[in-house]
């Protein structure tokens, strides 16, 4: 899984979101490492609804016409998956480290 799907899918997790609040959302869980392009956004957002990890969810302002997306039980157990896969290899590497000094 790609870091900026990762991102997307955690800024997700909590709560529906639109395309700019994603984009401020993810610069921030970041901590402003991260600043995708609205290109790379929306194509990896269309790849993830396609996918079913994602779905588009109507909000009440749609006055503005913002489109939301919100995660489905699919992208939550993706998620799920690839955080504990991650913290399988955090937990790997640091085994290897406190090897490696000893």
């Amino acid at each position: 899984m790609t870091e900026p799907v990762l991102l997307i899918l955690t800024s997700l997790a909590n709560q529906p979101r639109h395309g700019y609040a994603l984009l401020k959302d993810i610069e921030n869980l970041s901590q402003g490492r991260v600043r995708l392009s609205t290109g790379t956004l929306y194509g990896a957002l269309r790849r993830l609804l396609e996918a079913g990890w994602i779905e588009r969810f109507e909000q009440e302002d749609a006055s503005r016409d913002k489109q939301a997306y919100r995660l489905t039980p699919a992208g939550r157990r993706q998620l799920q998956g690839e955080l504990d896969r991650m913290k399988q290899l955090a937990r790997t590497a640091a085994g290897r480290l406190r090897t490696r000094e000893s």
